[in-house]
């Protein structure tokens, strides 16, 4: 049926594009309640929708660096315990080469060279045993952690090889002899130096990370909620103006209603 072939009154044209228009606003109003967003695509309001749309995509790749630094704290952290461990061997060491140094009789002697070398064999399998997920720092790999998609925010840990012949602490063959538990002291001292270097850069890398992670979590969140700032509806507000529109629709309807009183009151003539 062709739209000319009805003819209306100029009021109930008039009353029905007011409910049309109504019933529009109450769809979007809808819309927005059952979402919670007020911009729910590029055609609600495209600057919003695509500064949103930007701030939620760097969020979610800056949330994806989240787990890699994670799993580094945890690398960092497995090395460190390796180190502590190896550093409490290397001192019973070092009093069993103490007591050695000390003593005339060559069978307690050679008894604490057999103590120590028993457990310099612990260190290189200390040192092998302290990994996370195939990373080991004490056998001279290399962790890199990504902070962020953008180039040059990588940072490289590099580790250093901590078994007993790397740190030194290998025996002096024959502590009967003179002077050979007191150099194995020597090198246990400059193996204790050693460590102490490693865990300290381990711990300097250690919160350059944990420093990322807390802001790289604030990140996410000043992100997050400038696109929600953008996009999230005022519930309070969109439930009150569906309150409204559904009294403007029946008032719509009734105001309708009288406008085709006119055309109703021509049945009346039959």
């Amino acid at each position: 049926m062709a739209i000319s072939d009805i003819s209306l009154t100029a009021g109930m044209r008039n009353n029905l594009l007011a409910l049309q228009q109504t019933a529009a606003q109450v769809t979007t109003t809808q819309s927005r309640l059952s979402s919670g967003k007020k911009v729910n695509s590029a055609l609600d309001n495209p600057t919003n929708f695509f500064a949103a749309q930007n701030a939620n995509n760097r969020a979610s790749d800056l949330n994806d660096r989240k787990d890699g630094m994670s799993e580094a704290v945890q690398t960092i952290k497995a090395a460190d315990n390796g180190i502590s461990a190896i550093t409490s061997l290397i001192q019973s060491a070092k009093g069993l080469a103490s007591a050695a140094a000390s003593t005339t009789d060559t069978s307690s002697s050679l008894a604490y060279e057999s103590q120590f070398l028993q457990i310099t064999s612990q260190i290189t399998t200390l040192a092998s045993d302290s990994g996370y997920r195939g990373t080991n720092l004490l056998t001279a790999a290399t962790l890199t952690i990504e902070f962020a998609p953008t180039i040059g925010t990588n940072l490289n840990v590099t580790g250093t090889s901590t078994d007993a012949v790397s740190l030194g602490v290998t025996s002096t063959v024959g502590w009967d002899t003179a002077g050979n538990a007191t150099q194995a002291m020597a090198n246990m001292e400059n193996a204790l130096v050693t460590l102490r270097n490693q865990s300290s850069a381990l711990a300097s890398n250690l919160s350059i990370i944990t420093t990322r992670q807390d802001f790289t979590t604030s990140m996410i969140n000043t992100l997050q909620t400038g696109a929600d700032n953008l996009t999230l509806a005022d519930m309070n507000e969109e439930g009150a103006n569906m309150l409204a529109l559904q009294t403007r629709q029946s008032l719509g309807t009734t105001a309708l209603s009288l406008s085709s009183q006119a055309a109703q009151s021509v049945l009346k003539l039959f």
